[in-house]
């Protein structure tokens, strides 16, 4: 009778083996968690940075024409431009059109914080020259 009960004791419970492979599963299933909530952080980032880009763009092509004929003038200027805490790189481009009284304006906008400049972006107008 009493090796009856030790047998009935040593099969209850678990395993080390059993214990240290539902460890590795929960460790498996953790690291896809992390993994996918920073992939979703950097997304998030991302779209902020390139909404922030846009606006940027746009007050700069807003900038000229409100500024009038004096600010279109044709040619190259880059300019540091901030939005949101963000420093971005403000690439102006003027170029005349095949009608004298318009000119075609180009605003691109990039970001070299980590190393690589990237462009985030890139909007064209025609503008009044006169």
């Amino acid at each position: 009778m009493a090796g009856s009960r030790i047998l009935e004791r040593a099969g209850v419970g678990f395993t080390l083996l059993e214990v240290l492979v539902a460890l590795v599963v929960i460790g498996v299933v953790l690291l896809s968690a992390v993994r996918g909530a920073t992939s979703l952080t950097n997304s998030a980032r991302d779209a902020r940075a390139k909404l922030l880009a846009v606006l940027a763009a746009e007050n700069r092509i807003q900038e000229l024409r409100l500024g009038g004929s004096q600010l279109v003038v044709v040619g190259d200027s880059t300019q540091q431009c901030e939005q949101g805490g963000i420093h971005f790189l403000c690439e102006q481009s003027i170029q005349p059109t095949p009608n004298p009284f318009f000119k075609r304006v180009q605003v691109r906008v990039v970001n070299s914080d980590s190393g690589v400049e990237r462009e985030y972006a890139l909007l064209m107008a025609v503008l009044p020259s006169s």
